[in-house]
């Protein structure tokens, strides 16, 4: 089933677009943005600005064309903090259904809370905890309170940034006055809420808004770090105290210069900043986490009948989300499937002496399903391809290490090994350096055990002594490629263990389909 929402914000109009199976896979098809500023002065003035309503109108118009064009099967569209509060909203709503088709549904700040925390439970679990989820609209902000998955409380307050902005900055930048009044206004009208949080002891806020994951981008640039993938990305409570205090002293045109800046926010950036402080600091939250999923997504799930993926467990979302992204670009993908469980067993054969975790396990099996998807783009460089996608995947639930470590090792499955001197390497902390290395060995011996696609190794076995590793290779045909392959990269496999490393094939009966393929051969 193909579904689409549309987020019809204060400050500016979302639409996600995505296929959804029976078994809970998303694959997210598209996604589009205009930023309109519907909410601009309707906090003061009461009202939605004609100029705005006829932008947002064309907009939704145009969300609808595209979404029939994508073949959608069912569309939601939700308007939330300017159009509930202003006096036209109405009048705003019915304009949409007549000349866009759409039908618009207004929701409550504790509908728009509940559908923001169904989304980030989805994509990043929101286990352990207490965790504060913080979206930051241009009318509303919206606080969750989250612990093991569930929510505590929810709460809306109207505290978006654009709102802010209107009521308390009249100079660009603040002045020191007007910033003090700001800070004193947020620690009032979020006291309880605030108390609340640093008295369960939250250990992390989860932005979920674009100004919130600007927030991260403008640190994650500050340190160094390469745009890529927001989602998952951190930025500490430090760094958002001093990327605060820049946002206050620098004029809207030094702003827009910012390394990570999200150039359409420039003018909501200091009020968002400030805000973001305040909670954190008054929470003793020891970070803000980015949230690629909102309430768009939200609308989705609720579309799709899903969002209750906590209760299947953290490990069968990051499968589905890691499942979707191989049918999208490798279809039935059977190569991927037979490496990963030759990967597996290698990997459980030897993972002790190279001072593996378990976790790293899921890791190199999802980097074996993944690791041919970029032979959608190009064959040649195809690992290097695949890695580009799974960077830029919408990976649920996966830590921004865990999926830097799939995608290295997914390009570390031929051509050259990963080495130590490699700059994407040294992005990681040593641990995760040395896992990289190892599982990159592992899937480029269980991919060369599969180097025909027709499925020859049925299994292996690993006998590990102190002298050697003996890999038994049960085989249903002759194995000339396979070893052929293998050879070129046992060596490598030795070194990491400090022992040789022996191939042994044993043949068994061949099923019925492999002998068909090899006659046909």
């Amino acid at each position: 089933m193909r579904l689409a929402a549309i987020d019809v914000g204060s400050n500016s109009l979302h639409m996600v677009v995505a296929d959804v199976s029976a078994d809970g896979r998303i694959v997210m098809v598209e996604r589009v943005r205009e930023m309109v500023r519907l909410g601009r002065r309707t906090f003061t003035t009461g009202r939605l600005p004609q100029g705005a309503m006829d932008l947002a109108v064309r907009t939704v118009r145009h969300f609808a064309r595209l979404a029939r064009a994508r073949g959608v099967d069912r569309l939601g569209a939700v308007a939330t903090s300017a159009v509930r509060e202003a006096r036209n909203g109405r009048a705003f709503v019915r304009r949409v259904r007549r000349e866009a088709g759409v039908p618009l549904r207004v929701v409550s700040g504790i509908e728009e809370a509940r559908l923001v925390f169904r989304a980030a439970r989805h994509a990043l679990g929101l286990e352990g905890g207490p965790h504060l989820l913080i979206d930051v609209g241009g009318g509303s902000v919206e606080l969750v309170l989250t612990r093991d998955g569930r929510a505590l409380s929810m709460q809306s307050l109207p505290l978006g940034a654009a709102r802010l902005t209107e009521r308390f900055f009249a100079h660009d930048p603040p002045t020191a006055g007007e910033t003090a009044r700001l800070e004193r206004y947020l620690e009032r009208e979020m006291a309880e809420m605030l108390a609340t949080a640093r008295r369960m002891g939250v250990q992390h806020a989860v932005g979920t808004s674009g100004t919130a994951n600007t927030l991260v981008s403008l640190a994650r640039a500050k340190r160094g770090e390469e745009a890529g993938r927001v989602h998952g990305g951190v930025a500490t409570a430090d760094e958002v105290g001093r990327l605060r205090r820049r946002l206050l002293a620098l004029p809207a045109t030094k702003r827009a210069d910012l390394p990570g800046m999200d150039a359409k926010r420039v003018d909501l950036m200091p009020a968002a900043g400030l805000l973001v402080d305040v909670i954190l600091s008054r929470t003793g939250a020891a970070d803000l986490v980015a949230c690629g999923w909102a309430l768009r997504e939200g609308l989705l799930l609720e579309l799709a009948g899903l969002g209750r993926a906590f209760a299947d467990g953290r490990e069968q979302e990051r499968r589905r989300s890691v499942e979707a992204l191989a049918a999208r670009f490798a279809g039935p993908n059977a190569h991927g499937r037979h490496v990963a469980r030759l990967a597996v067993t290698l990997f459980d054969g030897t993972a002790d002496a190279l001072g593996l975790t378990p976790s790293a396990r899921g890791l190199l099996e999802y980097a074996a399903l993944l690791h041919d998807i970029g032979h959608a783009i190009d064959h040649d460089r195809h690992h290097r391809h695949s890695s580009y996608l799974v960077r830029n995947a919408e990976l649920l639930q996966f830590e921004p290490t865990e999926v830097e470590i799939i995608a290295q090792v997914v390009r570390g499955h031929r051509k050259q090994v990963p080495k130590p001197s490699d700059r994407e390497l040294q992005m990681l902390d040593g641990s995760s350096r040395r896992i990289v290395r190892a599982l990159a060995v592992l899937l480029r011996v269980a991919d060369a055990l599969d180097r025909t696609h027709f499925g020859i190794v049925r299994d292996v076995r690993c006998r590990l002594t102190p002298s050697r590793l003996v890999i038994t290779a049960e085989t249903a045909g002759e194995l000339e490629l396979e070893v052929w392959a293998v050879a070129r990269h046992l060596d490598l496999l030795a070194r990491l263990l400090d022992r040789p490393v022996v191939l042994r094939p044993e043949e068994v009966a061949r099923p019925a389909r492999v002998r068909a393929r090899a006659n046909a051969r």
